[in-house]
């Protein structure tokens, strides 16, 4: 199989881009976004799906944290996309209910080629550290159609609010990791009648 790499630059008035990422790796990062709650999150996301990952982002910081979050999740659903290429041979769906302390968080997604986002989690605070916690659905919705991706994330217990936002992005992980895996059954075709994805 080929490597399954791929590597996006993006610049914008607003941020300045370079996402490098390996969806057959070991987890290995090196992260920089400015936001440090963000790099946590983004770390968690790599290392619990084995993804590596490089990615250096300048943002307009002095406005908000909304455009460096937002863009973030765009190029990494763009990387997705283009790592997968034709898509031959992967398992298409993935899911995990993934437990963290007292929080219980559910990710279901579909490397359909459609874009769709359904999002149910109740955060209680502003922000996190640096990170406004409203940018964690925005996120997850940047990717989805970056990526062509039918994405669900909910909220099944919890109310620790880093708790909460962690455990998304872990379930995340584990169930694209899922869905990118290669089953041998497949050969050289793709998981759906019409025949391409």
């Amino acid at each position: 199989m080929a490597d399954r790499i791929a590597y996006i630059e993006r610049k914008t008035n607003e941020t300045d881009i370079k996402l490098e990422l390996n969806l057959d790796g070991t987890g290995q990062t090196k992260i920089d976004t400015g936001i440090g709650f963000f790099d946590h999150m983004l770390n968690s996301f790599a290392r619990h799906g084995f993804f590596d990952l490089k990615l250096s982002v300048k943002g307009d910081l002095y406005v908000d944290s909304h455009h460096t979050i937002e863009d973030t999740g765009i190029v990494l659903g763009q990387a997705i996309k283009k790592a997968l290429g034709d898509k031959k041979g992967i398992k298409r769906y993935g899911q995990r209910i993934l437990p963290m302390d007292e929080t219980l968080m559910l990710c279901a997604l579909d490397l359909s080629g459609r874009p769709y986002f359904s999002y149910n989690m109740s955060l209680t605070v502003d922000q996190v550290g640096y990170f406004d916690t409203e940018m964690v659905k925005e996120f997850f919705y940047a990717v989805s159609y970056g990526a062509g991706m039918n994405l669900h994330i909910k909220q099944l217990d919890g109310s620790n609010n880093h708790h909460l936002i962690e455990a998304a992005f872990k379930a995340f992980a584990k169930a694209l990791d899922e869905a990118t895996q290669v089953d041998p059954r497949m050969r050289d075709e793709v998981l759906s009648t019409k025949g391409s994805l």
